[in-house]
């Protein structure tokens, strides 16, 4: 076994790549598909149709529902909420589960809530405490309820303003190719 699970633990998936962590009183249902060097802190639970790349970490008390997505290098916040039915009914039999993706290098803030079939795009930051309703293009900075775009964020994770101008140094930027490029 080339990862750890503490004893407190109850994991039912052997998909489990090496490095990774699971902490006490978390549950991991059989179908999970969880990648390399993985952290996932105490008190998470994660459902079956669910995969986790490699790199990601995920801070405690998230639940991470079927049909849920998280690419490599993702950041999920202590307490974030993830959706994944739209119109959701006690013993609702009929109910369709809804994709949600979030995209390598994205890092959502503590106690934000991301609604079912939403795309969280590539290297974007989702602020603490925010309420996402719809895409998220890749690079930008977002947080509010609803969220909305507040700026841009590199590769780095340095914060630009909404006109690419970086908040620390004042350096300009433009998108090129859906990538920021410092000009």
């Amino acid at each position: 076994m080339d990862y750890k699970i503490h004893q407190l633990a109850q994991v039912n998936t052997v998909d489990i790549g090496e490095g990774s962590s699971i902490w006490q009183f978390c549950v991991v249902l059989a179908g999970a598909k969880i990648g390399k060097n993985v952290n996932i802190c105490s008190h998470c639970f994660v459902e079956n149709n669910v995969v986790i790349g490699n790199d990601v970490t995920v801070k405690s008390g998230v639940q991470i529902w079927d049909g849920i997505i998280i690419e490599n290098k993702v950041f999920i916040g202590p307490n974030v909420t993830f959706t994944n039915d739209l119109y959701p009914r006690s013993k609702n039999l009929d109910w369709i589960e809804v994709r949600t993706l979030i995209k390598k290098n994205a890092s959502i803030g503590a106690n934000a809530t991301i609604l079912a079939g939403v795309e969280i795009g590539e290297y974007s930051m989702i602020g603490a405490g925010s309420v996402v309703t719809k895409n998220i293009p890749p690079y930008t900075l977002w947080y509010g309820n609803p969220a909305v775009q507040k700026g841009y964020v590199t590769k780095e994770g340095e914060i630009l303003t909404m006109d690419l101008k970086s908040t620390k140094t004042g350096e300009r930027y433009r998108l090129i190719n859906k990538e920021l490029v410092k000009i």
